[in-house]
């Protein structure tokens, strides 16, 4: 199956190599059988993609490139012409000999002369058309479930319901090859090879802070690389926070400038673009958090008035859970203007690639709130009408762009928020979160930080 891994627990791949041969795929299949024939790989092997009811694709990947893919040409003919060739430079071009996997001076290799089964094409076939959601599905509206079958004769079929579950496949076949340490050949010793699998979660996630810890744009797009090939669907970037705002928002050009570490240091609307664009065509939907309204200390480089309790010392652990200190104003018509103009920028650009936007909501320190002239009150009695306004404004115009609601689980179970049964909680704080809040009638993400890495 798709490893039932936690949203926050991706680490322990770096493990594998250190395991058994058997275990050279990963995550495990739901069923995986398989003997000891040795099968090569040609350079030209050729891929025949075919669509229930629609005219079918055959490409040899090793002339075919995927630069000019964007989201104007994504399709599912797309989205597999690019896995193809993905597949194909993984197995010529980043592939290493298994040296690990046997003990030393072993000779584990199948013989680099004599005759050889090749395999000279791969069957493609996906038994339905995509939905319309295919690029930005919600949770479970992708069936990524695959079959694999490689015989000792070279044959090789894959079968699945959706281009996201033959993307997953690809990646499986790629982990059934190894180099050959003489010749650069490209062969597995596993035929013949049968493999059935589909996910065990709806939503296997990665949780990235690129707020308090800046990562340049190639780094992510290297990260979702790695989620694609551990067969994770989503990664959820906390892109704000009190320690430094490094997203760009054209109409508000201040809050990065100012905001950011230093200049340079944020992702320019190109960019955003570009890493969830990436994402789409590797089946990992990347999807933005913008936190509020505490862990907002940072607006207060570009727009102080916004701002209650900025950046209180020494004592700032009576106002925030972590320095600097700062929250938005919550009872103010400043701040609604503010977010009337940076949702009305964001959230039409990242709603082109995502279903789900994260409004955040944790670690809400009610004691800023004595310090706000808009509200001088830490009483939840007074507090909690005004966040639960808060919330519905932005929850509104998330709806209004076509996605779906995300919150931090303190909405639903400290501020006893009246929630839209559309909002997908995130829990965080324990497993017991999880189970009141799923009692509670509500979606749940589970990412106990007890666990995090």
């Amino acid at each position: 199956m798709f490893a039932p891994l936690s949203l926050f627990l991706p680490s322990f791949i770096l493990f594998l190599p250190y395991a058994s041969i058997v275990s050279a795929i990963w995550p495990l299949p739901s069923f995986y059988k398989h003997g000891v024939s040795v099968v090569w790989v040609p350079r030209d092997i050729t891929f025949s993609y075919f669509i229930a009811n629609q005219t079918g694709l055959q490409t040899n990947a090793a002339s075919h490139g995927t630069s000019n893919l964007t989201l104007n040409t994504a399709s599912s003919y797309a989205i597999v012409q690019a896995a193809i060739q993905r597949t194909h430079d993984r197995l010529f071009q980043d592939n290493f000999v298994p040296w690990k996997f046997h003990p030393r001076n072993s000779n584990f290799e199948p013989a680099n002369n004599g005759s050889r089964t090749y395999i000279r094409s791969v069957t493609i076939q996906q038994n339905q058309t995509d939905s319309a959601a295919i690029l930005k599905p919600l949770a479970g509206e992708a069936n990524e479930q695959y079959t694999l079958c490689i015989s000792t004769a070279g044959a090789v079929e894959i079968t699945a319901i959706s281009s996201i579950g033959i993307l997953r496949a690809l990646e499986t076949f790629t982990q059934l090859f190894y180099q050959h340490s003489t010749n650069g050949g490209v062969y597995s010793p596993y035929a013949p090879v049968s493999i059935v699998d589909a996910p065990k979660f709806r939503h296997r996630g990665f949780s990235m802070d690129v707020a308090r810890t800046y990562y340049p744009a190639s780094f992510l797009l290297h990260t979702i690389d790695v989620l694609a090939w551990n067969k994770f669907n989503r990664l959820h970037l906390h892109a704000t926070d009190s320690q430094s705002w490094p997203l760009d928002i054209p109409a508000l050009p201040n809050l990065s400038r100012a905001g950011a570490y230093r200049t340079g240091l944020s992702y320019s609307r190109k960019q955003l673009a570009q890493i969830q664009e990436y994402g789409m065509y590797r089946g990992v939907q990347v999807y933005i958090e913008i936190d509020t309204p505490g862990h907002t200390a940072s607006i207060a480089h570009s727009a102080p008035e916004l701002i209650t309790g900025y950046n209180i010392q020494p004592d700032w652990a009576t106002y925030a859970y972590e320095p600097p200190t700062g929250g938005l104003k919550l009872n103010s018509s400043a701040v609604y203007t503010f977010l009337n103009t940076l949702w009305e920028d964001l959230l039409p650009r990242v709603a082109s690639y995502s279903a789900y936007f994260h409004t955040g909501g944790d670690e809400v320190n009610v004691n800023t709130y004595l310090l706000d002239e808009t509200v001088r009150s830490n009483d939840t009695s007074v507090l909690q009408p005004l966040m639960q306004q808060f919330v519905d404004f932005n929850h509104g115009y998330v709806r209004a762009a076509g996605m779906t609601p995300m919150v931090w689980e303190e909405m639903l179970l400290e501020w006893n928020l009246t929630l839209g049964k559309d909002v997908v909680v995130q829990a965080w704080r324990s497993d017991e979160s999880v189970a009141e809040t799923v009692a509670m009638g509500h979606k749940v993400i589970g990412g106990n930080y007890n666990y995090w890495v």
